[in-house]
């Protein structure tokens, strides 16, 4: 990963760490270049990524401010920080169904870069958004970079936990989506009758170094979940 991306990742991870509000103001850019020592070419490029992808919004001559959603109950479809980290005052909780050491298969494998003789952490569970049902999450770690887990991590923040604990920086994600129905254990999860609409999403979270350490694949209760896209200008 180049650099201006890494700072990128800093500072997206600041402001969620510091609970920034929408019109928050962040430091001036020579700050920033102080703060993170780099140049003013990659504090440009940094900011110039985080307006793309709707984390802030840069005033001539004011400054650069954070950008947040204001509708109550969204949640930001193209965050890098997890779930806990776009919920707001709402409270996340997990039901943790499986965390097992394992070989991948060759789909997951493929998706992490990573050979089937690698372990991996497992990690299957459902989600609940102030006690309603979100989603059913089935997940895989690379043991390599993340190696251990346990239920007590993984009934709350995964991410929060990688971050915090281990030191890990994460990156960017590659994110793949598809509307289709759910399957007879998916309904079971989400309390739903099996053809009952989804959205499943397939994410891919990187290291900064762009080290795929995470595979997830996410099948939503279409009732229950809510999502917003931040753009910038109009579409064409």
């Amino acid at each position: 990963m180049l650099k201006y991306q890494q700072i990128a990742a800093a500072i997206e991870q600041y402001i969620n760490d510091q609970d920034l509000k929408q019109g928050d103001k962040l430091p001036v850019l020579e700050q920033l270049m102080s703060q993170y020592g780099v140049s003013k070419s990659t504090v440009t490029k940094a900011l110039e990524l985080l307006e793309r992808r709707g984390v802030i919004f840069q005033l001539r001559g004011s400054g650069i401010f954070v950008r947040r959603h204001n509708r109550p109950g969204y949640m930001s479809l193209f965050s890098t920080q997890g779930f806990k980290s776009n919920l707001g005052d709402r409270v996340l909780t997990s039901d943790v169904l499986d965390v097992s050491i394992t070989k991948p298969s060759e789909d997951v494998a493929r998706n992490l870069g990573i050979d089937v003789s690698n372990d991996v952490y497992r990690v299957e569970r459902v989600r609940y958004v102030d006690g309603e049902v979100f989603c059913y999450e089935e997940s895989y770690y690379v043991k390599a970079i993340v190696p251990y887990l346990n239920r007590e991590i993984v009934a709350d923040s995964i991410f929060d936990y990688v971050q915090s604990a281990l030191g890990i920086t994460i990156g960017f994600s590659d994110m793949y989506m598809q509307v289709g129905r759910l399957n007879e254990t998916e309904a079971g999860y989400l309390g739903l009758k099996m053809d009952d609409p989804t959205l499943r999403i397939e994410t891919i979270f990187h290291l900064t170094n762009g080290k795929p350490f995470d595979y997830s694949r996410i099948t939503y209760h279409y009732e229950h979940s809510q999502f917003v896209v931040q753009a910038n200008g109009p579409y064409m």
